[in-house]
């Protein structure tokens, strides 16, 4: 990669850390804290203790995560730390910009769902380009460095209590309303993570493998690839195809192996990214 691909692949990076942070920010302040919802984490214990002390929210955030930043530092990487930290400090910057416009709704319900998907849009466009605005994330891949605890056992876990802390502060359906806005807010990061087109990789072993690849890359316009295989218990040679598709060809994939050969064995994963290759169509029929 030349410099100045590696330069304008940095800006683009910061730019959209940048743009996460603003939309964060706007699911924050326009929609959950004016009702008293809360998100998980160190935002949630912030906007927990800035209700108490009537301090902006935005130095909570700053000052809850620089102890995280600076374990993190010493335990993850500076690249991660300084992403998060330019994150954290565009969240803030954001959520000082947008206080004093009003909430746009005082229906909870809506606030929840609305809040939510903003605020996962934000949190995932900042993940997807290497930042978190959670200092809590940087202590559970610490503790699943050294312990048994699986990343997500560590977050629940502190998520449980700063959703419980929040119902003794904010009474316990305000609590049961963050939760809501906190399950969307984690769907959303999942599609904006994954996208909405989810990726399958598909592994078919047939006996017509050259009929069923041909129709795959005429009907659906995907490559495929064929790997060496032996029956384990017949001894004899088999083709094996290896493909990606996403979730919406799934079902013509399955009528087209049905149709070429109704016996042939077909596995189809979930796939977290893909990189090169030739993943887009070639052709669509």
């Amino acid at each position: 990669m030349t410099r100045r691909n590696r330069i304008k692949r940095e800006i683009t990076r910061y730019l959209f850390l940048f743009i996460g942070s603003a939309f964060a920010a706007t699911g924050l302040e326009i929609f959950l804290v004016p009702n008293n919802i809360i998100d998980g984490g160190i935002v949630g214990i912030s906007i927990i203790v800035s209700y108490l002390t009537r301090i902006p929210l935005s130095l909570y955030i700053i000052a809850f995560n620089l102890p995280f930043l600076f374990f993190g530092y010493k335990q993850i990487g500076k690249t991660f730390v300084f992403s998060s930290l330019v994150s954290i400090l565009s969240l803030s910057f954001w959520l000082t910009i947008l206080h004093p416009i009003p909430g746009l709704t005082s229906d909870i319900l809506l606030a929840s769902v609305f809040g939510g998907i903003i605020l996962g849009v934000g949190v995932g466009l900042i993940i997807r380009y290497g930042g978190s605005l959670d200092g809590t994330e940087m202590v559970a891949i610490i503790f699943n460095r050294r312990m048994a605890f699986s990343v997500g056992e560590v977050v629940m876990f502190f998520n449980i209590f700063i959703l419980s802390s929040a119902g003794l502060v904010f009474g316990w359906d305000r609590a049961m309303y963050s939760l809501i806005a906190y399950f969307i807010a984690f769907k959303v990061i999942d599609v904006v993570l994954d996208g909405l087109d989810e990726v399958k990789a598909v592994i078919i072993i047939s006996d017509n493998g050259v009929e069923i690849s041909e129709a795959i890359m005429a009907r659906l316009g995907r490559g495929v690839t064929f790997l060496e295989g032996k029956g384990g218990f017949s001894q004899h040679s088999k083709s094996i195809l290896y493909s990606v598709v996403t979730r919406l060809e799934v079902a013509k994939l399955k009528s087209i192996i049905h149709e070429k050969d109704g016996n042939a064995f077909v596995t189809i994963n979930d796939v977290a990214d893909v990189m090169g290759g030739k993943h887009r169509k070639r052709c669509i029929h």
